[in-house]
Formats: C-alpha cells, sequence, structure tokens
C-alpha cells in the first residue's frame, strides 16, 4: 500500500502563489507517475499536471500551462505543484495520484483545498 498525503493548500489572492506538496509513503516505486488532479463543486475531477518519478517528463492541462510547474524530489519522495497567478478559477480541492504506468491512478491522497480570492 502507498499513501499519499497533500499540503500546502490554503486561501490567497488572485495573482499569487502557493506550493503544494504530496508526500508519498509506503511501497512506492521508481517508475510512479504521479499527478495533480482538481475538483471543485459542482464540477468533475480535472486533470492538472502529471510528471514521471524517474526521469520527470511532464505534461500539463492547457488551463495552468505556464502558470503551474509540478516536480519532484526523489530523495524525499515528495511531488511538488508551483501554482502561480493563481486565478479565482483555480479554487477547488486539489489531490495528488500515483500509478505504474501512464494514466492509471492507483492511488490517491486525501486532498488539500486551495482557494483564489478575487
Amino acid at each position: 500500500q502507498v499513501q499519499l498525503v497533500e499540503s500546502g493548500g490554503g486561501l490567497v489572492q488572485a495573482g499569487g502563489s502557493l506550493r503544494l506538496s504530496c508526500a508519498a509513503s509506503g511501497r512506492t516505486a521508481i517508475n510512479f507517475y504521479m499527478y495533480w488532479f482538481r475538483q471543485s463543486p459542482g464540477k468533475e475531477r480535472e486533470f492538472v499536471a502529471a510528471i514521471r518519478w524517474s526521469g520527470g517528463n511532464t505534461n500539463y492541462a492547457d488551463s495552468v500551462k505556464g502558470r503551474f510547474t509540478i516536480s519532484r524530489d526523489n530523495a524525499k519522495n515528495t511531488a511538488y505543484l508551483q501554482m502561480n497567478s493563481l486565478k479565482p478559477e483555480d479554487t477547488a480541492v486539489y489531490y495528488c495520484a500515483a500509478g505504474y504506468y501512464q494514466s492509471q491512478y492507483n492511488y490517491w491522497g486525501q486532498g488539500t483545498q486551495v482557494t483564489v480570492s478575487s
């Protein structure tokens, strides 16, 4: 079993920044893919960003390209989502996910709330 714990959410004004962390523990794999998703009330969960644990290949939703950066620290078993130039529409619960193959989401964190005020 792998456990994922998100942190770093909070309240920020539009144009501000936050950095989310996703700490992984348990039987992690070096070839994991890690992902950030988000979900707002009344909306479906949407993909935000992805990174391969080994190699660092990344992918982003068009809505966050140029503003968000996903990264990872392999030694700390932690993935990050640096969010800059935040907009009110970025308000959501952000979830970290991990899987053994691309587009496979075997594990999920509990989520962390990000609220961007106008």
